[in-house]
């Protein structure tokens, strides 16, 4: 038996942008990096260890909105576009870079590219879900969900707002993985006390939280962050222990700094000829990131060396040799301290591995390999796994909390975004009041009350708050919120005036087509009356 377990947690979430009404959309960008730079890597090096025999389970959380773009046909169809030009650049920087010190990275970008559009297009037949539900069947993944658009939880005052955010998300959960959910990552990490409430509801089993919102419970934990709590509803809350994750986040202490690894902010897209580059930008001549970025770090300084893959890869592996030391050795003390194996939490945002830090996944490879085989003080473990091996724990409500800046929701409520939440807070009231006043609605009316629910998580989104306050596509976010509260405003008096547009709902379906089977219901109150998230 070891003694301790490593909790890693991949969080992939990325916003719900969709605009068939534009051909090429620059925020849909976002996604296709992702899907490139980071879910098919990690896919890839899963396949590979399964083919290998290796031993691993991971937790990996896939938000609503990114789970409903990767099963979407449009959007499928469109990434395999973005593809097939990123292999054509790559083709012409074969012979561009001939020569050069950039031509074995070049070679590197266009086997990774080939790859990318075989698990694509032919493994996985354009829907990467199919992938996570199979290392989830083959019992390598624990596949947890979140909430409905990333909404930030804490800031909700109503639970009908919170149950139709969780509610909505496990039902799309279970209807993909074909099981529901036992564990979700709250948005942005936000905690209130009220929420685990909500979630023993839907039978959610754990969460997780920073690390002070463990520290500061209502009692103190007797093992720290090392062991989960129970909240007084049932549900387990674990805590992200700080030293293993700032390894990893930290871009100036942390593994992704290593002067040996590439540089992100130096792409080709900005660096060459306008002319050249042109084709495989936006549309409009705005330059964009392509992914092709021939240059490492090299140090603090504008002064950037060429890539060089191979001593990139050995970093990585040196790297996930000294994480793995850490652990042990943090293990081995917490042993002394504990009547149980400590578990270390390890969580992040999935697409720091590969798109912020592009050796990342192999890092994750070279770490799970070396786990299975290089010792035996540690063993990879998920959250359920660890309940149910030691079912007995403390206790205590966690404190309100979030990760981010200063762990107290400032990131998502300050002076640039505070404006959104009456909007936010009146939306909802109206939803409630609708999904009360309707009950077992049928036919046109119910297309107008599930459609105005998707209007409501839509603008919901923590998204939105998060880009305004770090002034990155501010108009875009502004314009995102406004629009989905404004389509809601529009069917609620429709559906008070009984005067439904049914050509308008017809174009919002197809427009805002998340969650097909929303069901507005779920925003009813249990007595008619909107009860409070912590009452």
């Amino acid at each position: 038996m070891p003694q301790g377990y490593l909790a890693l947690v991949l969080h992939a979430h990325l916003p719900y942008v969709r605009h068939p009404e534009h051909e090429d959309f620059l925020e849909e960008k976002w996604l296709y990096e992702a899907i490139t730079e980071t879910y098919i890597p990690l896919i890839s090096i899963f396949d590979r260890l399964i083919d290998d025999g290796v031993p691993f389970r991971l937790t990996f959380s896939i938000s609503p909105p990114l789970l409903s773009m990767l099963i979407d046909p449009l959007l499928q169809e469109r990434y395999e576009k973005h593809l097939n030009k990123l292999i054509e650049l790559i083709e012409k920087e074969m012979g561009r870079t001939y020569g050069s010190p950039f031509h074995e990275t070049a070679k590197m970008y266009r086997t990774r590219f080939y790859e990318a559009r075989d698990i694509f297009c032919n493994r996985y037949n354009r829907n990467l879900v199919q992938a996570f539900k199979k290392f989830q069947d083959a019992g390598r993944l624990e596949v947890t969900t979140c909430a409905a658009t990333h909404g930030f939880l804490p800031l909700m005052l109503h639970r009908e707002a919170v149950q139709g955010q969780i509610k909505t998300a496990v039902d799309l959960h279970t209807k993909h993985f074909g099981r529901p959910p036992q564990g979700i990552w709250l948005p942005e990490c936000g905690y209130t006390p009220g929420i685990d409430k909500i979630l023993k509801e839907n039978n959610i089993k754990f969460f997780f939280t920073d690390t002070h919102g463990i520290m500061y419970a209502s009692h103190r934990p007797r093992f720290g962050v090392f062991a989960p709590i129970f909240c007084p509803s049932g549900v387990a809350a674990f805590g992200r222990d700080i030293e293993s994750s700032k390894q990893v986040w930290s871009k100036d202490e942390g593994y992704p700094g290593d002067f040996n690894y590439r540089e992100f902010y130096r792409d080709i897209g900005f660096d060459l000829d306008f002319e050249y580059i042109k084709p495989y930008i936006h549309p409009d001549g705005i330059r964009v990131h392509t992914g092709i970025k021939y240059y490492r770090i090299t140090g603090k300084t504008h002064d950037k060396q060429p890539y060089d893959p191979w001593k990139a890869d050995q970093m990585a592996a040196i790297h996930a040799g000294n994480f793995m030391f850490n652990r042990e050795l943090q293990v081995k003390h917490l042993t002394t301290l504990m009547d149980r194996p400590p578990v270390i939490v390890a969580p992040y945002d999935a697409e720091l591995y590969g798109h912020w830090w592009f050796e990342g996944p192999q890092w994750l490879n070279y770490l799970i390999r070396k786990i299975a085989y290089d010792q035996d003080t540690i063993k990879l473990i998920t959250p359920s796994d660890y309940l149910k091996m030691f079912p007995c724990n403390q206790v205590a409500t966690p404190c309100a909390s979030t990760w981010g800046n200063k762990g107290y929701n400032e990131v998502w409520l300050n002076g640039s975004n505070d404006w959104i939440y009456r909007h936010l807070h009146i939306a909802a009231e109206r939803m409630i009041e609708l999904a009360n006043t309707y009950p077992g609605a049928g036919e046109n009316l119910r297309r107008a009350l599930n459609q105005a629910a998707r209007e409501l998580v839509l603008a919901q989104s923590s998204d939105w708050a998060f880009i305004i306050s770090t002034d990155t596509m501010v108009e875009y976010a502004v314009k995102r919120t406004k629009q989905h509260i404004s389509n809601f405003l529009r069917l609620y008096d429709q559906i008070k005036g009984n005067r439904i547009d049914v050509g308008w709902l017809n174009h919002l379906e197809y427009q805002n087509n998340i969650f097909p089977d929303i069901n507005y219901e779920n925003y009813q109150s249990p007595n008619g009356t909107p009860t409070a998230v912590n009452a």
